[in-house]
C-alpha cells in the first residue's frame, strides 16, 4: 500500500472508468478542506466527528460507496450512473424482483385497495388480504400463527419489546444483527451476549447471569456479516436443558435455506415447533417490504393487542401485501431457485478462496471478502464499480474494528457467466498479483 491518503487518492483517481453520483447527494457539502469541530454540548456532538471525516475523504477521492441511485428496478444487472452494473449486493435472493406474476399481482391490488389503508392494523388498517397473506406466511413457515410489520427491524422491536421486559434477561449471540439488541435496550431487559456460536459460552451466560424471570435465548438463523449459519440443535437443547426459550431471525435464511426455502429449521430437518419465536424479512428473498413473526396463535393475539410497532404503524399497504402472497407461491412452485442460490454461493466462494481472498464463514449466499483495513475495502470496492461490480463495503460500527469487508450477495438470478467475470476482476485487483 502507498504510504499517505495522498498517493492512494492520486493512484485511484488516474484508473477511474466511471464517474460515480454517489457523492453528489450531500450538495456539495464535503468540500475538500473542509474540517469539523463538534462539541460535546452541541446537537452534533463528538461522535459525529468520524462519520463526517470519512465521508469527506470518500466523496473527495470520488469513492463514497453508498446511497447509489438506482435508476431502474433491482436484478442481477441493474442500471446506475448511467451504465449497467452487475448487482453483487442485493438481498433478492430468489431473484424475484420483477416477477410478472409479483408485480401483476400488486397492480391489482393498487386497483382495489389503493396506494394506502389509512389505518393502523388494531383499528381501521387491517383488509382482507392481511389476513389472507398472514395465514400464507403461517403455513410457509409452519406455525400457527403469523404477524407482519413495516420491516423486518419492527418485527423484531414489536416481538422483544411487547413481550419483555426489565425482568427478564435474554441471551444473545454476539454476532446477531443490530435490530435485536436496539429491541431488547428498548425492552429494558437485562442483556448477556455469547460468543458466536459457541455453546459452551451460552451455558456459561445461562449459569452466570442475574435472576430473571425469563431467560430467552436469541440468535439470527443466517448471520448478516459473516453468511454463517446457527448451531440450532445445540440452542435447542440449551433452551430445554435450563428452561429457556428461542428466538430465531430468519432475515437471510427465509427462500435460502431447506430444500423449499423454509428457513434454518429445514435445513436441519428440526421440527419448526422446537423453536419458540421466529421472526424475518419480507424485502428479502419475498420481493416486497416488511417483517414477520410465526409463532403460536396465543402469542399472535396477545402481540396484536400488546406490540406497539402492531398497533401504533401504519398498515402494509395492499400492493405490498399482494406481492408477498404471490411471492410466497411462486416460491412454492419453483423451489428449485433455493437449490440454484446453493449453486452459485459454491461456485464463487470456491472461486474467491482459490484466489486467496478471505471469505470467513461463509456458507450460504452471503459472501464477505474480509479486507480487514477499512481504507483498503472502500477503494476496493470503488475499483470494482470501474469494471462494472456494485459491491457493498462494510466497515464499523456494522462488523469490529480491523474486520472491514465487501459483503457480496449471491441469488438464483445471477449467471454462471457473470460469477465468472466477477472472480475474474477479484483475480486482477488481487494484491497477489
Amino acid at each position: 500500500m502507498p504510504n499517505s491518503y495522498e498517493t492512494i487518492v492520486e493512484a485511484e483517481t488516474a484508473s477511474k472508468a466511471f464517474p460515480s453520483s454517489s457523492g453528489q447527494m450531500f450538495g456539495g457539502y464535503f468540500s475538500p478542506g473542509k474540517q469539523w469541530n463538534f462539541k460535546k454540548s452541541d446537537l452534533l456532538d463528538t461522535r459525529a466527528r468520524r462519520i463526517f471525516e470519512t465521508t469527506a475523504m470518500a466523496c473527495n477521492a470520488d469513492a463514497y460507496p453508498y446511497h447509489m441511485p438506482l435508476e431502474a428496478k433491482a436484478g442481477p444487472c441493474v442500471q446506475a450512473d448511467g451504465h449497467e452494473m452487475l448487482m453483487m449486493s442485493s438481498y433478492d435472493y430468489l431473484g424475484l424482483i420483477g416477477h410478472p406474476r409479483i408485480d401483476r399481482a400488486a397492480m391489482e391490488a393498487i386497483k382495489n385497495y389503493g396506494t394506502s389503508t389509512s389505518g393502523a392494523r388494531l383499528l381501521t388498517g387491517t383488509l382482507d388480504i392481511h389476513v389472507e397473506m398472514e395465514q400464507a406466511l403461517a403455513d410457509f413457515k409452519g406455525t400457527e400463527a403469523a404477524l407482519t410489520f413495516s420491516s423486518g427491524y419492527m418485527a423484531n422491536l414489536g416481538l422483544i419489546t411487547g413481550l419483555f421486559g426489565p425482568s427478564d434477561r435474554i441471551i444473545i449471540d454476539a454476532l446477531c444483527h443490530r435490530s435485536l439488541l436496539d429491541a431488547c435496550r428498548m425492552a429494558g431487559v437485562q442483556v448477556q451476549r455469547f460468543r458466536h456460536n459457541d455453546a459452551e459460552s451460552l451455558i456459561h451466560e445461562i449459569k452466570n447471569g442475574a435472576p430473571a424471570n425469563r431467560t430467552v435465548i436469541v440468535s439470527d438463523g443466517v448471520f448478516s456479516m459473516d453468511g454463517d449459519i446457527c448451531c440450532l440443535a445445540d440452542l435447542i437443547a440449551i433452551k430445554k436443558e435450563y428452561g429457556c426459550y428461542l428466538l430465531i431471525d430468519e432475515a437471510h435464511s427465509s427462500g435460502v435455506l431447506g430444500a423449499t426455502g423454509r428457513g434454518t429449521d429445514e435445513h436441519f430437518g428440526i421440527p419448526t415447533d422446537e423453536v419458540d419465536m421466529w421472526t424475518g424479512s419480507l424485502a428479502k428473498s419475498i420481493p416486497s417490504v416488511g417483517g414477520f413473526i410465526a409463532v403460536s396463535r396465543e402469542l399472535a393475539i396477545f402481540l396484536q393487542h400488546a406490540s406497539s410497532p402492531y398497533i401504533f404503524s401504519a398498515a402494509m399497504a395492499a400492493s405490498a401485501v399482494a406481492a408477498i402472497i404471490e411471492g410466497l407461491a411462486v416460491l412454492k412452485e419453483e423451489p428449485e431457485r433455493v437449490g440454484r442460490i446453493k449453486h452459485n454461493a459454491d461456485y464463487l466462494r470456491d472461486g474467491l478462496n482459490a484466489l486467496g481472498y478471505d471469505t470467513g464463514l461463509s456458507e450460504t449466499a452471503v459472501i464477505p471478502v474480509i479486507l480487514k483495513d477499512e481504507m483498503t475495502t472502500g477503494l476496493f470496492a470503488r475499483r470494482l464499480r470501474d469494471h462494472g461490480i456494485i459491491a457493498a463495503p462494510v466497515m464499523f460500527p456494522a462488523v469490529a474494528q480491523g474486520a472491514a469487508r465487501l459483503r457480496l450477495c449471491v441469488t438464483a438470478a445471477h449467471t454462471q457467466d457473470q460469477l465468472g467475470h466477477v472472480l475474474d476482476v477479484f483475480q486482477k485487483l488481487s494484491p497477489n498479483n
